[in-house]
């Protein structure tokens, strides 16, 4: 079945090279972080961070950098098979779904306890799902709850939430109930927004008690300082805009491995990320520019890529009455050469996207309608919508700064490369940048942008988890409301089977590309880069990377 082909084929990252150089300066800059070492071994690995994670508790995350250090704190009832993208035991030995795909039995991990002693069992699980079910208020926003409100569809106080509730039939079984089938649940509880976390720390710590606007929300001080889970690595410290340090969790269930502390260090710069691999201050970091990648292999570091399993973006923001007529849409589609931006700012291998997911996923269409690259169409489209030279059309074009992320590695030279390009059709853009929390809370939590870029790092192998996150209902970030493509999404996340789902979503991109909510630029290759004394990561296209299978050489 070619869905089933398509996950198997989906593999974990490559490596590029493997260098010998050794670091002359690593241990006597290692030193000054207090890292100890194991034998011979320096067992503190330095990870250069592009950007501070905006929260600690994953349930409010949903971004790379926080679940980068929620996967070391961490673990959900399902996880996923090593270099893939497909699920696996965690928390839950095992599973059973019901004849009517409404009912998950679960078998739970026995002598499992979180990191504060509180021991984890089935109403540590039900506790969990039942806190996200009754968010309410800040919490309920989409710059904070993301996922739950994504996949779960709503909240109790809401009348639209799918989850139907959870029971413990004894410690080590728990059933979670549905109220209508959902293909991708078990997929999509991998994510680290449905990690179980220790129900004593969150009520110690008053974790719900966020406050602020769904525009600038405010942080509990659970998810400030105190994250408490059953992964190999328990919270130490969170230093915003410097460091966050885990180390290894005495008490954990699994494999410890070799390494016992990580820093997370924050170096927004990709040329600073670079010096510090050079210099010896980090052992790795991630979202290596294209630029470096020939001078870092030369010089012998190791470079891991991993498949690329994303979609960067541009969004267009329907709010604003302009983008909300189709012709303009069009005519910004028709206006951006992918070729070129591909070519000129983006990673070698990087691929152009025709709609917003990867061609490892089931329901892609390789038939898609597509708008070619035309500058006198968009001219032609502008003017239709009554757009000229006398009276152009002026656009927010917004952008984050001081961050990589894996399906945009340079989001300034992206935007300088499409700002060009929309200018050549006559298109005024009014830049707005921020930095990336901020940014992510104006696109997701307000009305208040236009275009805009974006992407996205698939979290699990199942369609939804693309075009249903993107467009299965009303969102702050695309400010539309087409109930034709909110009902078909809501079909095809409820089929059972591949075989169902792959002729509903190629029907269901094709309704995308029709209706164009914004324009899918391309799909780029993420790469790692680590010191010599790394000699294997473990790299996953859903960046499931847990640093306890880390193995060092000296």
């Amino acid at each position: 079945m070619q869905g089933s082909l398509r996950r198997r084929l989906l593999i974990g990252g490559s490596v590029l090279a493997i260098g010998a150089l050794a670091l002359s300066a690593c241990t006597s800059q290692r030193d000054d972080d207090g890292g100890g070492a194991t034998g011979d071994v320096d067992s503190t690995f330095v990870f250069g961070a592009s950007g501070d994670p905006p929260s600690l508790d994953p349930a409010f995350a949903s971004d790379g950098e926080s679940f980068r250090i929620s996967r070391q704190i961490f673990e959900g009832l399902v996880g996923v098979e090593s270099g893939t993208a497909d699920p696996a035991p965690m928390l839950a030995e095992s599973w059973e779904q019901s004849d009517d795909g409404l009912s998950y039995t679960f078998q739970l991990k026995e002598g499992v306890t979180f990191h504060d002693g509180t021991e984890f069992d089935a109403d540590a699980v039900c506790f969990n799902f039942d806190r996200q079910n009754n968010f309410t208020g800040t919490a309920q926003s989409e710059s904070l709850s993301y996922y739950w409100g994504k996949i779960m569809r709503g909240y109790a106080d809401t009348g639209t939430s799918i989850y139907g509730g959870c029971e413990a039939a004894s410690p080590t079984e728990v059933t979670i109930t549905l109220t209508e089938p959902f293909a991708g649940f078990i997929p999509a509880l991998s994510l680290p927004a449905f990690a179980i976390q220790s129900p004593t720390a969150l009520e110690e710590y008053a974790a719900d008690e966020v406050g602020g606007t769904s525009e600038a929300p405010t942080l509990s001080e659970y998810a400030q300082a105190h994250p408490t889970g059953t992964g190999p690595f328990r919270f130490d410290s969170w230093e915003p805009g410097a460091d966050a340090t885990v180390s290894a969790y005495d008490g954990y269930w699994g494999e410890q491995g070799q390494v016992q502390q990580v820093i997370f260090r924050v170096i927004g710069d990709t040329t600073a990320r670079r010096q510090a691999l050079e210099s010896g201050s980090i052992d790795g970091y991630d979202l290596v520019a294209p630029a470096d990648l020939g001078a870092l292999e030369s010089a012998g570091y190791m470079l891991v890529n991993r498949d690329p399993f994303n979609i960067l973006y541009l969004g267009m923001n329907q709010a604003d009455p302009a983008l909300a007529d189709p012709r303009v849409r069009e005519a910004i589609a028709r206006a951006i050469d992918k070729e070129q931006l591909v070519t000129q700012v983006l990673p070698e291998g990087t691929t152009v996207a025709s709609q917003f997911m990867p061609d490892s996923v089931i329901g892609f269409n390789p038939d898609v309608t597509t708008y070619d690259f035309d500058q006198a169409a968009a001219t032609a489209l502008l003017a239709e919508a009554g757009f000229t030279e006398a009276n152009p059309l002026t656009l927010t074009f917004n952008y984050p700064v001081n961050i990589s992320r894996p399906y945009m590695p340079n989001p300034e030279q992206i935007f300088t490369n499409l700002q060009s390009q929309l200018q050549a059709v006559g298109i005024v853009v009014n830049p707005v940048s921020n930095e990336w929390g901020e940014y992510l809370d104006l696109i997701q939590g307000g009305a208040d942008h236009g275009i805009h870029l974006l992407g996205w790092t698939g979290d699990y192998n199942d369609p939804d988890n693309f075009v249903g996150t993107f467009f299965g209902g009303p969102s702050n970030e695309w400010g539309f409301d087409n109930a034709e493509l909110f009902s078909a999404l809501t079909s095809a996340r409820g089929l059972a089977t591949e075989d169902e789902q792959e002729p509903a979503y190629q029907a269901v991109n094709e309704q995308i590309a029709q209706f164009l909510p914004g324009v899918p630029l391309a799909n780029p290759v993420p790469t790692l880069a680590f010191a010599s004394r790394v000699t294997s990561y473990p790299a996953s296209p859903v960046q499931d990377e847990v640093y306890n299978e880390i193995t060092l050489s000296e």
